[in-house]
């Protein structure tokens, strides 16, 4: 199911940095995913790796190593060839930069973002975004965590949860409450903290999935954040979420259809391979159907995605309807991945069970990925105002 001689969406140049995914993917993160799975970790290093064929700078600024250029086709290629690995904890955690590092691209100050940006694009230092609470989930504009001025400081107290990479990142991009008497998306601001601050503990949380992927919990006890490192204005940091949430999600939705393409392809090789019956389950009608309804979601969703990275990528077609489009791709692609990995998880009966295979895995890892970014129900809601209903 390749399309990438489609020439209306890919160019040669696609299609080149969809090798070098490829050829790092099969290298440096294959081989190795179950034992980081069952470690609950992998190498540090692999950033470092991944910054060398430009995986980590797409869309952030060339003096800084980024690749401007990139448009959401790279940002598709990458989040499906990553996916080929099958290890969704592998994957988020390396690519987390994509939602911790737009923040500090798009409203650091210059001095900041000079000194902060290289370090991440070149995979020495690891962002993460610090958003949810525990009493918040999607809420945003619910959000406790305060921020208070005192000089040239802020002084920032409460809690943050399901923080991807909140245990090893160096940055985190924290939405805050710097105005507690202002109530709702006003007087919210972000601000670039120092993981490593005094004040800061983390605690790991165990997960259904994504295990090599390490998930935390953070309490801020009056930790001192310069006020250089506010992000855009103060109590305006609604906005720099905001800006960030388009990308994100279809990098997300991107994401799933990988895996749901990974199950497919596992599914179809062992139906090729395993005999009952005397004959390969391929060639059993019942087991024929299934891999077509897989094939036909997996053939709409990448058509929907397609079509949304061609409008991301024209200035004219930007506006509501493409906000509904990205939340609508998001859930049509999760929804395909769910699909997927249960049919991939059936028709590989026994051995779907079995941890080591990739089906079994991506199985575990359906609901994360129909849950972060904004639930399926969020993302309905939000169409629903974009589209005037």
């Amino acid at each position: 199911m390749d399309h990438l001689n489609n020439p209306i969406y890919y160019t040669a140049e696609h299609r080149a940095f969809a090798d070098s995914v490829k050829k790092f993917v099969e290298k440096e993160i294959s081989p190795y995913v179950n034992e980081w799975d069952e470690a609950g970790s992998f190498p540090r290093e692999l950033y470092q790796k991944a910054a060398s064929i430009g995986l980590l700078g797409l869309g952030f600024d060339e003096d800084h190593g980024g690749i401007p250029d990139a448009d959401a086709f790279h940002v598709f290629l990458a989040a499906v060839e990553t996916a080929k690995a099958g290890s969704g904890g592998v994957h988020i955690s390396l690519m987390i930069h994509t939602i911790g590092t737009p923040p500090i691209h798009y409203f650091a100050q210059p001095h900041i973002r000079d000194q902060v940006m290289p370090q991440i694009i070149a995979g020495e230092k690891i962002s993460a975004l610090a958003i949810t609470e525990p009493t918040g989930g999607s809420d945003v504009a619910a959000l406790q965590t305060k921020a208070i001025r005192d000089g040239d400081f802020y002084l920032l107290s409460g809690e943050k949860t399901f923080i991807t990479s909140g245990m090893r990142a160096d940055y985190y991009t924290v939405a805050v409450r710097t105005n507690p008497e202002i109530k709702g998306a006003n007087g919210i601001s972000m601000l670039l903290v120092d993981a490593h601050s005094e004040g800061i503990t983390k605690s790991p949380l165990k997960k259904m999935g994504w295990w090599a992927s390490d998930t935390a919990h953070l309490h801020f006890d009056q930790v001192k954040v310069p006020v250089d490192n506010l992000l855009g204005e103060e109590n305006a940091g609604f906005k720099v979420i905001m800006k960030n949430f388009n990308m994100e999600r279809f990098w997300l939705a991107s994401m799933a259809y990988g895996y749901a393409l990974v199950c497919y392809e596992e599914a179809l090789q062992w139906s090729k391979d395993r005999k009952t019956f005397g004959k390969c389950l391929v060639d059993h009608q019942v087991v024929r159907h299934k891999l077509v309804d897989m094939a036909t979601r997996l053939t709409y969703t990448r058509a929907l995605l397609e079509d949304t990275a061609y409008r991301m990528s024209k200035a004219e077609l930007q506006g509501s309807d493409l906000i509904a489009q990205i939340c609508m791709s998001k859930n049509v692609a999760t929804q395909c991945m769910q699909f997927c990995a249960d049919a991939a998880v059936q028709t590989l009966g026994g051995m779907g069970f079995m941890r080591g295979t990739k089906s079994e895995r991506i199985y575990r890892e359906v609901k994360v990925n129909m849950i972060g970014g904004g639930a399926e129900e969020i993302m309905k809601d939000l169409i629903s105002k974009q589209l005037g209903f």
